[in-house]
Order: C-alpha cells, then sequence, then structure tokens
C-alpha cells in the first residue's frame, strides 16, 4: 500500500511539472510561430530557426530528465531539428491537460472530505445534500487519480514518438541484441569445446597412453616381479585416467543438476574446492534446467577463479529465486581485480546473456571480488 501511494505521489509530482512546463512549451509554440512567420523570407530566418531549434531541444531535454525522474521513462538524448520542435510544440496539449485533471483532484478532495469540516464552518441545513456532494467528491477524487496515470502514459508515449525510443527503434535494439548474444554463444561453445579438447589431450590422453605403455611392457618382460610391478602401475594409472574422465565429464555437465538440482551441484562444488565455501540456497521454487546449469557453470567457474588467482580464503555462494528471476551472488575475500574482459569471466557473460540475464563483476583491487548473475525463469 505504501509503495502504491509513494508512486501515485511521485507520477503526480511529475504531472503537475509537467503542467508548469506546458504553459512555457506554449508560449514557445506561439512565440515561436509568430517569429519564424516573421522572419520568412528574410536573410535572418535561418538564424531564427536554429535559435528555435536550440530552444526547443533545451526544453525536450528538460522534459526528458522530468520524465526520468518521475515516470521512470528511459529516453534516448533529445533529436535535433524538426523532431523537437514538433515535440515541443505539441506537447503543450498534454500538460495543460496534467493540470486540469490535478486541479479537479484538489476539487474532488474538497468536497469529499467535506463532510468532516463541513459542520464546522456552515450552518448545515441539508445533511442528504452534504453526503452526497461527498460521496460525489470522492468519486471525482478516484476519477482524477486514474486520470492522472493516463496523463503520464500519454505523456511517455507522445515523447517516445518524438525522441524515441519508439517501437521500431525497440525492435531494432532487441535485434541487435539477439544477434549479439547469438554470437556469444556460438563463441562460448567453441572455447568450451576447446577447453574440453586441452583437458582430454593434455590429462585423460596421457594416462591412457602412459597406461599403454606400462601394458605393453609388462607383456613383453620375462620378470615376473617386474611385470606385477608394471602391473601395479598400469591399475594405479587407469584409476586416476578414470579420475580424470569424471572430472571432465563434470565440468561438461554434472550429473547431480538432473538428479538433486541446483543445489545438490553447488554442494559437489563446495566440497571439490579447494578452500571453504559457505552455501546459501534459498530456492523455495525450482528454476528451469537451463537457468540452473547456467547458474552452476557461474559459480563452478567463480570457485574456480577463486582458488586459482585471487588467494581467498573464503567463498560464499548465495542463490534465490524471486518471483520469475533467480539471482545468484558468488564473493570472495581474496585480492580483487578480477577482469570482466578476461576468457573465463566472458564466456560467463555470454551464458547468462544467451538467457537474457545479467551478470555484474565488481572487483576493486584489494577485494573482495562479487559476482552476480540475475537469470528469467519465465
Amino acid at each position: 500500500m505504501r509503495t502504491h501511494i509513494k508512486r501515485w505521489l511521485r507520477v503526480t509530482v511529475g504531472v503537475l511539472a509537467g503542467a508548469v512546463t506546458g504553459v512555457v512549451e506554449l508560449a514557445f509554440a506561439l512565440l515561436a510561430g509568430v517569429w519564424l512567420l516573421s522572419t520568412l523570407g528574410r536573410r535572418t530566418g535561418r538564424a531564427a530557426e536554429a535559435r528555435v531549434v536550440a530552444l526547443a531541444r533545451r526544453i525536450a531535454e528538460l522534459e526528458r530528465r522530468r520524465m526520468a525522474a518521475f515516470f521512470g521513462t528511459e529516453l534516448v538524448a533529445p533529436p535535433s531539428g524538426l523532431p523537437a520542435v514538433n515535440y515541443v510544440a505539441t506537447r503543450w496539449a498534454l500538460g495543460l491537460l496534467g493540470g486540469v485533471v490535478l486541479a479537479f483532484a484538489l476539487l474532488g478532495a474538497g468536497y469529499g472530505s467535506l463532510a468532516v469540516w463541513g459542520w464546522f464552518v456552515a450552518d448545515i441545513r441539508a445533511p442528504g445534500t452534504l453526503l452526497l456532494s461527498s460521496i460525489g467528491g470522492l468519486f471525482l477524487l478516484y476519477l482524477c487519480v486514474q486520470g492522472t496515470y493516463g496523463v503520464a502514459l500519454a505523456d511517455e508515449r507522445h515523447a517516445r514518438r518524438f525522441l524515441g525510443p519508439n517501437d521500431g527503434q525497440l525492435m531494432e535494439r532487441r535485434i541487435g541484441e539477439l544477434v549479439a548474444s547469438r554470437a556469444g554463444v556460438v563463441e562460448a561453445v567453441h572455447d568450451e569445446r576447446r577447453r574440453i579438447e586441452r583437458d582430454l589431450h593434455d590429462g585423460v590422453q596421457q594416462r591412457i597412453v602412459a597406461l599403454g605403455m606400462l601394458l605393453g611392457r609388462a607383456r613383453r618382460t620375462q620378470d615376473p616381479d617386474k611385470s606385477a610391478g608394471l602391473l601395479a602401475q598400469a591399475h594405479e594409472e587407469s584409476r586416476r585416467a578414470l579420475v580424470e574422465l569424471r572430472d571432465v565429464a563434470w565440468r561438461v555437465y554434472p550429473a547431480a543438476l538432473d538428479e538433486g538440482g541446483l543445489a545438490a551441484a553447488l554442494e559437489t562444488v563446495a566440497e571439490r574446492a579447494a578452500i571453504p565455501v559457505r552455501l546459501d540456497c534459498a530456492l523455495r521454487q525450482t528454476p528451469p534446467p537451463t537457468a540452473q546449469a547456467v547458474a552452476y557453470f557461474v559459480a563452478a567457474e567463480a570457485v574456480t577463479n577463486a582458488v586459482k588467482h585471487s588467494g581467498a580464503a573464503l567463498v560464499t555462494v548465495h542463490a534465490e529465486r524471486r518471483g520469475g528471476l533467480l539471482r545468484l551472488r558468488v564473493e570472495d575475500d581474496g585480492r580483487g581485480g578480477a577482469d570482466p574482459a578476461g576468457s573465463g569471466l566472458l564466456g560467463l557473460a555470454r551464458r547468462v546473456a544467451a538467457l537474457d540475464g545479467t551478470l555484474t563483476v565488481e572487483s576493486p583491487a584489494g577485494g573482495p571480488t562479487l559476482i552476480t548473475a540475475e537469470l528469467p525463469c519465465a
């Protein structure tokens, strides 16, 4: 309730400010029109037009800041030339309409509260009429409250038409984001394939080659004791190869995600880490599998980076779901200085962007490092 009241008050102040600027814009439209007509065909016509455009840009910038402050409307910088003039020259009607709506709201509030203060300032001989007036005032106040939101919405749409981004610009921006995220996903997949190839080539493959050499030496030797020793070494090498193969498979996709969900997968990350990891999972609702997988990879990479590069003694992982958003926070007490443009964090950013999520990295020199991923769960 308090939030709705604060929001209505903020919108009301914005509409009131828009009414004041509407008077300025009406004066601008009248004076600028007369000025341009009087200089039409003269040498001073271009100079007058330039001054009108410059003034329109200033007023449009003022309107843009007003709507950003009170309506939360995101607009691009005011355009130059005719669009700014057209916006300012036509917006005054909405500003005056907002002033009229607020004036009637005051009138409705006055009549609505008449039943409270009217008894003390006037000789009331018709209580029924007083009661009906109060009800009518409250109804008028209700209409004006709704009308205030309507004026703010019309004001925003009018500004988007001239100052943008309009629907077409928003669509172009969205297409650009999708193209960029698609390219990022393709690059992230290529990086992941190269990493898996390196892990297999430098780890598992080398151990399998060593295993084959040990078995070959064991077959060729005639000494039973030496053969038994070589077989023991081969057995140990096969165990290590199996461990490394499991590590590679775990980094590709952990089975715990399918078996126990994100919480179980994060517990495994904490168990495998070389430093203490504190977990706090507040997942009242199970996120979608894709969001869980991306959150896991973010946490696993962040913990790995903390172990390798930050010199941290403790990592804290917090995961929660609020409505349609899965929020993951990984914080370590290391030296900081993590580079968001590095290959590891850049790959995570691409993974998150593929789900229309956001990844932020805060890592000042001296620490701590905080990595936050927000993933939609719709």
